[in-house]
């Protein structure tokens, strides 16, 4: 699984690849985890708002930062 964080370095986006890093581990997932701070390569995607979470390539989340409860039904779902 590949997972990437969309954002500048903000608090949200550090908040959010926080939560997520604690999800993946909490599951026990072989995931790669990438911060994507580039603004050219986020435009790239289907975003309008950051932070933004990508799972295989996949936009599933932006403009927020949930909780780990969430984010582990969001890398549930994407297995």
């Amino acid at each position: 699984m590949k997972i990437k964080i969309l954002g500048t370095g903000c608090p949200k986006c550090n908040q959010l690849e926080a939560v997520t890093r604690d999800a993946v581990k909490e599951l026990g997932l072989d995931a790669e985890i990438e911060k994507v701070k580039d603004i050219t390569k986020i435009m790239a995607y289907p975003v309008m708002m950051t932070p933004a979470l990508v799972i295989d390539e996949k936009v599933v989340l932006s403009g927020k930062v949930p909780g780990k409860a969430d984010i582990i039904a969001l890398l549930k779902s994407a297995l």
